[in-house]
């Protein structure tokens, strides 16, 4: 069936191993909120901790699992460690979710989604 499509080709064990892995750190709704800030720029955990509405104990860990997943980045100035997003792909990639997400909460409304024209009544 799919050998007829010459341009079909499954993605590789590591890429599908790293993937999913992506999305499992994406599974947790600290981590989604301590992006988020992080996408408005560089913070420290206590900041992040303070938006994400966690103890800053539990965002370092969080934080520790996202660095080593590559999602984020920390940059060290004395005694403070400065995280921010890895790059433009973990943006893309957090706001398609939560595109998603809304699409998936407004699917059987009328609402418009952020960013699309209003749509506008006929009488």
């Amino acid at each position: 069936m799919h050998t007829s499509l010459s341009d079909f080709e499954m993605p590789n064990e590591e890429q599908v191993h790293l993937a999913a892995e992506t999305f499992r750190m994406l599974g947790d709704p600290t981590r989604i909120r301590v992006l988020w800030a992080l996408l408005q720029g560089e913070s420290s955990v206590a900041c992040l901790a303070e938006l994400a509405g966690a103890a800053p104990t539990a965002v370092s860990q969080h934080l520790a699992k996202l660095r080593l997943a590559g999602l984020v980045k920390g940059r060290r100035e004395g005694t403070f460690v400065y995280y921010s997003a890895a790059d433009e792909h973990v943006a893309r990639l957090l706001r398609q979710a939560l595109f998603h997400a809304d699409r998936l909460d407004h699917h059987d409304d009328d609402h418009d989604l952020p960013g699309e024209p209003t749509a506008t009544a006929t009488t």
